[in-house]
């Protein structure tokens, strides 16, 4: 009984460590990217590299947060994460020049590395029997927190102004964090402290022993696969951040109409992320996010042929629960296929692809696509429909191997 309430602590703490990092991700920059243009006086191409430096920074540190919280724990990473957060926010308060934005988008992508990463390890070793429903609490919070926060950031900017908005909300996000890290330790932690003994001579769980190396992984095409769905498709869900505003502007609506396609893609992102974690569950990780990436891929090619908002905002969420989709089911696959012991270092090789190719794929590509064509959304559209319409191909092919041999 003691266990299972400590477990439901660790959820609870790393789903709220979560909160923040995902709310600045997700939907801090859909929100300012028109503040930043009329601020900085640059173009939309521009704006979109923000979420590229967010990505860079989760394609560099996502491996080595994974390595060392093996070392030092996954509570001490989230604090670290925590305080980054805060302090970030605080930064870019003072942000002169683009450069600056994309110092701030690099620093959240790092902070988010030091929370995401540890709290996803934490909740599957808690409860291995339901990784999805666990790993999709983690997840919600992580899309959610920018569907609640979006309206917010829009409110506060034009009622509250720009700099007191960043200190307020960058104190709020280090006080909350620091205090839900202390209950993100894994099991193995908690009870080597609890009795005494050195974390090394605490027994592995089954899943534990029975786990692939990094270079055994490396190895195996399920890893490829999955690296290429990540490329493909987190490149599809992220450039609806920064375009979903930019296109609700494009139709004629105001801002804070506008906000309602990001508010419902984040709505549905976030809530994606508990639902298909628990169906994957039951039905299976495979078709759950095939299925989901197909419908996305059908909901970009119908954008362009829409132009009512709660049309428009149907459609986004459908990309939006495919995006969700994606964070929730995938890192219990991939526990599933590679086993525990190295998850976090396996996972963040993973996030590479995410990192180094969709911020590049997705918001830039889109960006600069936009730029060169004046506007052209249909072919921004029909260029992300391919994305995720090979991204349900390429998940259908990453399955555990046949023989996972002991460590």
């Amino acid at each position: 009984m003691m266990e299972t309430r400590r477990g439901i602590l660790a959820v609870v703490g790393s789903a709220i460590t979560i909160f923040w990092p995902g709310a600045f991700i997700f939907g801090f920059p859909g929100v300012m990217g028109p503040y930043w243009q009329n601020s900085l006086h640059v173009g939309r191409g521009a704006i979109g590299n923000v979420l590229f430096f967010v990505l860079a920074a989760v394609g560099i540190f996502m491996f080595f947060v994974g390595r060392w919280q093996e070392k030092f724990g996954t509570r001490a990473m989230t604090s670290v994460g925590a305080i980054i957060c805060g302090l970030d926010v605080m930064l870019v308060a003072y942000a002169s020049t683009l450069w600056m934005v994309y110092l701030w988008a690099f620093l959240m992508g790092l902070a988010s590395c030091f929370v995401y990463i540890p709290g996803l390890t934490t909740v599957q070793r808690w409860f291995p029997q339901r990784r999805g429903l666990v790993s999709g609490i983690v997840n919600l919070m992580f899309g959610l927190s920018a569907a609640v926060m979006s309206p917010i950031f829009g409110y506060m900017l034009q009622h509250v102004g720009y700099v007191s908005m960043n200190f307020s909300l960058g104190i709020i996000a280090v006080i909350i964090g620091l205090i839900a890290a202390q209950f993100t330790e894994v099991p193995e932690r908690v009870f080597a402290i609890k009795t005494g003994s050195p974390i090394g001579q605490v027994g592995p769980s089954p899943d534990m022993a029975r786990s692939l190396t990094v270079k055994q992984s490396l190895r195996t095409s399920s890893f490829w696969f999955l690296w290429l769905t990540w490329a493909l498709q987190g490149a599809a869900g992220i450039a609806m951040v920064t375009l979903s505003t930019t296109f609700g502007l494009s139709r004629g609506f105001n801002l804070e109409s506008a906000v309602v396609i990001l508010t419902a893609f984040n709505l549905a992102n976030g809530l994606s992320r508990l639902i298909t974690g628990y169906l994957s569950d039951i039905v299976g990780r495979n078709p759950t996010m095939g299925l989901t990436f197909f419908l996305a891929g059908v909901a970009y090619l119908g954008l362009p042929f829409t132009s009512g908002l709660p049309g428009l905002a149907i459609l986004a969420a459908i990309i939006g629960f495919a995006f969700g989709a994606l964070f929730a089911v995938s890192a219990p696959l991939a526990m599933d296929c590679f086993g525990a012991k190295h998850f976090g270092a396996i996972f963040g090789l993973v996030f590479t692809a995410y990192g180094f190719v969709a911020g590049v794929l997705g918001p830039s590509v889109s960006g600069y696509m936009l730029d060169v064509t004046n506007g052209n959304f249909h072919a921004v559209f029909v260029y992300l429909s391919l994305c995720c319409l090979c991204s349900a191909l390429f998940i259908r092919f990453v399955v555990p191997p046949r023989l996972l041999p002991a460590e």
